[in-house]
């Protein structure tokens, strides 16, 4: 496989509500890697996160993610690139009133989607790629946190993206659990995409190595397990 960037910042500095929070951003994320973001409360992982689906703007630097320059990027064109992005949250932000089904097709819906045929069938697939092809009747409330989980995924998945963003996706699970979450994102890492994910677990960061970036003091660097405090 040949190395393609999707993720790009050179020099960016990440401001939330106009306190800086992370200067002289540099990072390169390759098509298909797996890269873990982590760091203290407050460090920035979050701000990062949402500077990389455009919530937050790109004030000065370079920034190209899945092929959307951020700086020059205009406000009718971030649905353009958030459908390149899949978005994973840890408390799964699923419409409570709403079966699996009618949570994924309203997605779809907002996204574009209008082929019934088509919808039904992309439903189907990304249902069976996280293990739920027979829960899509039930609402949110009669299935597991990690099950919850799972749709958020699959939901994060229905528009094919080259990048899936996952801010704390086991931080509400039990070990067990977050186990499986966890080696459902690496199977999606190898499948073509790139995933970058924030997390304070260490015991999964052990348990599945992947290249890992620390956000501390402002900056962020590249740092290796034996590193973790």
């Amino acid at each position: 496989m040949s190395f393609e960037t999707t993720i790009e910042l050179k020099n960016v500095s990440v401001f939330q509500k106009n306190i800086l929070v992370l200067s002289h951003v540099n990072l390169e994320v390759a098509r298909g890697e797996f890269v873990y973001l982590i760091g203290k409360t407050g460090a920035g992982k979050s701000s990062l996160m949402k500077t990389l689906y455009a919530d937050l703007p790109v004030i000065d630097g370079y920034a190209s993610v899945a092929g959307f320059e951020l700086p020059k990027l205009k406000r009718k064109d971030i649905p353009r690139l958030r459908r390149k992005l899949g978005i994973v949250f840890q408390d799964f932000q699923l419409l409570g009133d709403r079966t699996i089904k009618d949570n994924l097709l309203f997605v779809m819906k907002a996204t574009g989607w209008n082929d019934k045929h088509a919808m039904e069938d992309r439903l189907m697939d990304v249902l069976t790629k996280v293990g739920l092809s027979a829960k899509g009747f039930k609402l949110p409330h009669q299935l597991s946190g990690g099950e919850q989980q799972r749709v958020a995924i699959a939901r994060a998945l229905v528009n094919d993206p080259e990048i899936i963003l996952a801010d704390e996706p086991t931080g509400n699970l039990d070990p067990g659990t977050s186990e499986g979450i966890m080696e459902l994102l690496i199977e999606i890492s190898q499948s073509g995409r790139s995933v970058m994910m924030a997390t304070h677990n260490y015991a999964l960061i052990q348990k599945f190595p992947a290249r890992m970036l620390k956000c501390e003091n402002g900056r962020i660097s590249g740092i290796t397990k034996n590193e973790i405090k």
